[in-house]
């Protein structure tokens, strides 16, 4: 079960971070000196997927341009003599390789993983959401490859969301097999608390087998006439079996404000030469004494 290819859905509207994606995609929003998309083609890239698959609109080439060579920039730089940035921009452009679908209209997760079909063809796969960021000592979509390899399962990456932001995500219904691993019996998209059978949330990470397309085809359009993921996933539950994996690491969910800016300080505190005067910053800003 080799998985060599990433579908990475960046055709959204980005409505949760208006105003500033009015004109720039959500995902190209700078988290300390890298554009949130990065980030993400960073962790596919450790975790030895090859071929990224965007799938994209016709508003959003800038993402696409990102991962090309600049050659105007780049010899700018050259004459410059600042070799190390020189450098910095085609490490970007040599990351992987870079395909890139339309969805032409916007109907939903599940509805843009369908888009990738012909690019991904008979393959397992991973999907990647372009403004979920995950950090830790192994890559988030590495630890569902290690878990979807062995078990040769599709797999989901989930996490424990406070009460409040369960009917945000998609929420799982499973037993653990294995400390951290468990067998999905059923999926809600978006439950309220009351209703949610655990609060162990889908967060943006998966691997996938192709037969979801066939799961994905039979999926009954719902609000807005959108094919949700979560639909599909259910049907492979049914069928040939579905896990989950508790992910470890840090996560961000650059479509929330608090979490974004959160991001930004927690990058900006890595760089040894900005940390102190950051914090010095910082500190007179606080409400409290730190």
């Amino acid at each position: 079960m080799l998985v060599r290819k990433v579908v990475i859905p960046v055709a959204g509207w980005g409505t949760r971070s208006l105003p500033a994606t009015k004109n720039i995609p959500k995902e190209m929003l700078p988290v300390y000196n890298k554009p949130i998309v990065q980030y993400v083609v960073e962790e596919a890239m450790r975790s030895g997927l090859t071929d990224v698959v965007f799938v994209t609109n016709r508003d959003k080439t800038i993402i696409e341009d990102h991962f090309d060579y600049n050659l105007q920039l780049e010899s700018v730089l050259e004459r410059a003599g600042k070799t190390e940035m020189l450098q910095q921009v085609r490490d970007v452009a040599e990351m992987v390789n870079i395909h890139s679908v339309r969805q032409k209209r916007q109907l939903g997760l599940g509805h843009a993983v369908l888009c990738a079909r012909e690019i991904v063809q008979n393959e397992p796969f991973a999907v990647m959401v372009g403004d979920d960021l995950q950090f830790g000592m192994e890559p988030g979509i590495q630890q569902l490859i290690n878990v979807a390899v062995a078990e040769r399962l599709p797999v989901v990456g989930v996490m424990e969301v406070p009460a409040d932001k369960v009917s945000r995500y998609g929420i799982i219904d499973g037993e653990e097999i294995s400390p951290g691993i468990f067998r999905v019996n059923d999926l809600v998209e978006k439950p309220e608390i009351s209703k949610a059978p655990s609060r162990l949330a889908i967060v943006g990470r998966y691997i996938l087998t192709p037969d979801i397309f066939r799961a994905l085809e039979n999926v009954e359009p719902g609000h807005g006439g959108e094919i949700q993921l979560t639909d599909g996933l259910k049907s492979l539950a049914n069928g040939r079996g579905l896990l989950a994996v508790k992910m470890r690491g840090m996560r961000f969910d650059a479509g929330d404000w608090a979490e974004y800016l959160t991001a930004n300080i927690y990058f900006a505190l890595q760089d040894e030469e900005l940390r102190d005067e950051l914090v010095e910053r910082l500190r007179p800003l606080l409400p409290y004494k730190c």
